[in-house]
């Protein structure tokens, strides 16, 4: 299976599943400090959509594997007892649903630095004047144009 390095990667299928299970064996968690243990915990390259999670979890329920209370106007999600045994089943197999992405030394934050100059060219277009929108959109354009270019001609020195 081909995978991109990098960047925001999709799980293979069942793994929001497996990892669900991991995480809420290790402390009940609500959906969103899922998503955000699952970003941590493959250093940011996979960070699954409330789409993905929120299914999840109801199958889970469904199936008598996690319980669901109101907390603080959240949604508690706990392992019940037949739902530690299959984490603990999966983790006896060795199975580590965060193994892929484990590496030496840590990704590159590409998404902080786009939410950042997103932020920045939102500021630019609310109080620039039309002088500098068009001087941003040149340089939001030639950046694009800079990117596709890396990924067409492979890694450049960024000095060049």
């Amino acid at each position: 299976m081909h995978r991109r390095r990098g960047g925001r990667g999709r799980a293979p299928r069942g793994d929001v599943r497996a990892a669900v299970l991991t995480l809420l064996a290790e402390e009940p968690m609500h959906g969103y400090q899922l998503m955000q243990a699952i970003a941590d915990r493959s250093d940011g390259r996979w960070t699954p959509s409330p789409g993905a999670i929120y299914p999840t979890i109801s199958q889970l329920e469904d199936e008598g594997l996690v319980s669901v209370v109101a907390d603080a106007g959240r949604r508690l999600v706990t392992l019940t007892d037949s739902g530690r045994e299959q984490a603990d089943a999966r983790r006896e197999t060795g199975y580590d649903p965060f193994a892929e992405y484990e590496r030496s030394e840590p990704a590159t934050d590409l998404r902080g630095l786009l939410e950042q100059l997103h932020a920045a060219t939102r500021q630019v277009g609310r109080s620039g004047t039309e002088e500098q929108r068009a001087a941003a959109a040149k340089i939001l354009t030639d950046a694009r144009r800079s990117l596709y270019l890396l990924l067409a001609d492979g890694p450049q020195d960024p000095n060049d």
